[in-house]
Order: structure tokens, then sequence, then C-alpha cells
């Protein structure tokens, strides 16, 4: 399976609670933390729901 990397580049300040919950589903919960993730539809759902505050790489 292939892996994608994920960095939080937002605040989750004056954010909705959704999506907060799905920045710490992801792992992330400080600026600039990066996690490696396993490409799923599942994982594409979640950085979709946050794509302004995250940056995906490869």
């Amino acid at each position: 399976m292939a892996n994608i990397k994920v960095t939080q580049t937002g605040s989750p300040i004056r954010r909705t609670a959704d999506q907060r919950a799905t920045l710490i589903g992801l792992g992330l919960n400080k600026m600039h933390k990066t996690r490696e993730l396993v490409d799923s539809p599942e994982v594409r759902g979640m950085i979709r729901k946050v794509q302004h505050m995250v940056k995906v790489e490869g």
C-alpha cells in the first residue's frame, strides 16, 4: 500500500468542532506536525474535509 505525507499548515482556532476532530483523527494537533498515513479512501475523505489546513505530499 502507498503512503502519503500530511503536514498541518493551518490553525484549528476558530474552526468548527468537526474540523478539529478530523485533524485529531489524522494525528495532527499542532502546527507543522507531519504524519505518514496509508493512502485509503477514508484518509482521503478526512484530508478533503480539512484541505485548507493541510499540505499533502506524494
